[in-house]
C-alpha cells in the first residue's frame, strides 16, 4: 500500500486541501480530505508520502499525438513507438491514444498492425486514424498525393488489420461517401472524428446526426467560426455534446478563443491534446512525420515551406499548466480537459480520468508551480520521481 497525505488533490468537484489517496494493488483504495483519513494504523509493508505543497491530479489523458521523444508512432517501428509512449509518460501521460498521418494504405495497414499489439499489451488505449480521409483543401501536414475518399471497403481493411484497437478515424464529412463512412464508424462503435474539413455548418451537423462526436484539433485545419456563412467550426462548437480537441500551446490557437470555447461549452466538452510529433522535447531542426519532411524554428513544427503547421512540439503538462496559468481556467476544470473529458470521449472513463476510488492508479504529482515532480501509472513510480522520502510503517 501507498499513502500518499497532506497534498492538494484535484478532483473533478473541486480542489481538497491536505488531502490524501490510498493505493493498494495498482487502485485506489481511497481518498479524502485529512480529516476523512482512516485512524486505523496502515499495514507494515506501507509507505506514507508527505506532499505538503504538491499537487496531485489524474494521469492525463491524450487522444490525440503522433509521437515525442524523436520517436515517432507514424515510423512501423515498435521500440519507436515505446520511446514515444516513455517520453510522454515522463510529462504525466498515463494513457495515450497513438495517432497516425496520412500514408500508403499498405504503409498504414503496417503502422496499426505494430500499434495494435501495443493496445493488446495494454501499452496505449487505442489507435487514431488521422487521415488518409481528408479534404485536400485542408490537409494541413499530410500528403495531398496519398489523400482518398473514405470507401467502407477501406475502412473495413484497416480496422480488421488493428483487430479492435482503432478507436477514432477523422474524416472529411464532404467527401464523396464521408457521411456514410460517419455512420458505418459509428455502428462499429469507433469514434468518428470531424477533422481536416473544409465542410459548411449543414455538412458538419448532418455528421454530427448520423453519430460524430469529436471535432479533430477544433479551429485548425477548418475554416473558421463565420457569422454569416457558417461552417464546421460553427456547427461543432454549437452542438450539445461534441467533444471538442484543442492544442493549447498558445499558437495553434489564440488564447483569447481558448477562453471562449472553454466559457461556451465547459471543461466537459473539451479535450486538451498536445498533436505533438516527434520533435516534442528535441531541439530546434528537422524531423519526419510519416511520409513527410518537417522543420522546427522556436519549438514550432512546420512543414518544409515554412507556413504549413505540422503538429505541435507540447506536452500534456504544458497544455495543463497554460490551461490554469495562461487562461485562467480553475484547476479542477483544466485537470477534467485533460483527463477526464477525453477518457469519456475515448470510452475508458470507468478506469482512468479522475482520482476515484476503484479506478485505476495514474496520478500526476505537481509542484506549486504546476510542473511534474512525479508520475504514478498503475500503482507504480514511473520513472525517476523526485518526491520527498517514504517512510516505511512499522
Amino acid at each position: 500500500m501507498t499513502l500518499l497525505r497532506n497534498a492538494t488533490l484535484v478532483l473533478p468537484r473541486g480542489v481538497v486541501a491536505n488531502g490524501w489517496v490510498q493505493i493498494n494493488d495498482g487502485r485506489i483504495a481511497g481518498c479524502g480530505s485529512v480529516e476523512s483519513l482512516p485512524e486505523s494504523p496502515p499495514p507494515a509493508s506501507s509507505e506514507s508520502i508527505d506532499l505538503d505543497e504538491h499537487y496531485v491530479v489524474a494521469g492525463f489523458v491524450d487522444m490525440h499525438v503522433h509521437g515525442g521523444g524523436g520517436s515517432s508512432f507514424t515510423s512501423g517501428d515498435r521500440d519507436d513507438a515505446l520511446r514515444a509512449i516513455d517520453f510522454h509518460r515522463a510529462h504525466g501521460t498515463t494513457t495515450t491514444i497513438a495517432s497516425t498521418v496520412t500514408a500508403d494504405l499498405d504503409d498504414l495497414e503496417h503502422q496499426i498492425v505494430v500499434l495494435s499489439e501495443l493496445v493488446r499489451e495494454g501499452r496505449i488505449a487505442g489507435i487514431h486514424l488521422e487521415g488518409p480521409f481528408l479534404s485536400s483543401a485542408r490537409c494541413g501536414a499530410h500528403d495531398p498525393a496519398l489523400l482518398r475518399d473514405p470507401e467502407i471497403s477501406v475502412l473495413e481493411r484497416l480496422v480488421e488489420a488493428g483487430g479492435g484497437t482503432i478507436r477514432m478515424v477523422t474524416i472529411a464529412p464532404e467527401l464523396p461517401s464521408g457521411l456514410e463512412a460517419v455512420k458505418w464508424l459509428a455502428n462499429q462503435g469507433i469514434i468518428a472524428a470531424v477533422g481536416h474539413t473544409d465542410a459548411e455548418a449543414a455538412e458538419a451537423r448532418a455528421a454530427l446526426d448520423r453519430g460524430a462526436s469529436v471535432a479533430t484539433h477544433l479551429f485548425n485545419a477548418m475554416r473558421g467560426l463565420q457569422h454569416r456563412d457558417p461552417t464546421a467550426a460553427n456547427a461543432l462548437l454549437a452542438d450539445d455534446t461534441a467533444v471538442l480537441e484543442l492544442v493549447n500551446d498558445g499558437f495553434h490557437v489564440d488564447e483569447s478563443l481558448v477562453t471562449l470555447v472553454f466559457k461556451s461549452v465547459g471543461p466537459e466538452r473539451v479535450a486538451l491534446i498536445t498533436d505533438a510529433v516527434s520533435a516534442a522535447g528535441m531541439p530546434d531542426g528537422n524531423y519526419r512525420l510519416g511520409p513527410l519532411d518537417i522543420q522546427v524554428a522556436d519549438g514550432i513544427a512546420r512543414l518544409m515551406d515554412g507556413e504549413t503547421i505540422a503538429g505541435s512540439t507540447m506536452t500534456m503538462d504544458v497544455a495543463f499548466r497554460r490551461a490554469v496559468q495562461a487562461i485562467g481556467v480553475p484547476i479542477e476544470q483544466a485537470s477534467i480537459s485533460a483527463s477526464l473529458t477525453p477518457a469519456r470521449a475515448i470510452g475508458v472513463a470507468d478506469e482512468v480520468g479522475s482520482i476515484e476510488v476503484g479506478k485505476r492508479a495514474d496520478l500526476v504529482v505537481l509542484d506549486k508551480e504546476l510542473k511534474v515532480v512525479a508520475v504514478m501509472s498503475r500503482g507504480e513510480w514511473f520513472g525517476s520521481p523526485k518526491l520527498p522520502k517514504p517512510v516505511t510503517a512499522g
